[in-house]
């Protein structure tokens, strides 16, 4: 039943989570940077394999995760509006990031720059080579690790 909808493009593990985030947002959060750390282990492979398109949004797609755990997490009003809309929209995911800056520092939204970078130059005008991309995948690591110890300390 799940490989049906995923054939056709949708994202059935993100409704899960955003399912999830709605009743458990702590939980959420927690599953949330699991993903962000796969999809920059695929990204990985795809620098190993000089795929400067794919690498790229994978990093952009674990940023969004990230946003969105630490979003849920610290209850922004975007996490909010998310609730209340029935979807993360690319806008609120950088209004986010601003939000979150200001509690948790400026590496937050540096990542989620870089990602958008990324996913704009990288992925959809395809216009990146591997090194550029690999410069903007070192904010969103960073941003990852992070963001893992601030959800970390809050526990």
């Amino acid at each position: 039943m799940i490989k049906k909808p995923a054939r056709r493009g949708i994202d059935v593990e993100g409704l899960l989570l955003d399912a999830l985030s709605a009743g458990d947002p702590e939980e959420s959060s927690r599953e949330r940077l699991k993903i962000a750390e796969r999809y920059m282990e695929e990204c990985a492979e795809y620098i190993e394999k000089g795929d400067a398109v794919q690498a790229g949004e994978k990093a952009y797609k674990a940023a969004e995760e990230v946003v969105k755990a630490l979003a849920e997490k610290y209850r922004t009003p975007e996490y909010g509006r998310f609730l209340r809309e029935g979807r993360w929209y690319t806008y609120l995911l950088s209004m986010a990031s601003k939000t979150l800056a200001k509690n948790l520092g400026d590496w937050v939204q540096d990542g989620w720059n870089a990602a958008y970078d990324l996913h704009v130059w990288g992925f959809h005008e395809g216009k990146l080579t591997i090194d550029y991309v690999k410069a903007g995948v070192e904010k969103i690591k960073k941003m990852l690790n992070e963001a893992k110890t601030a959800l970390q300390q809050s526990q």
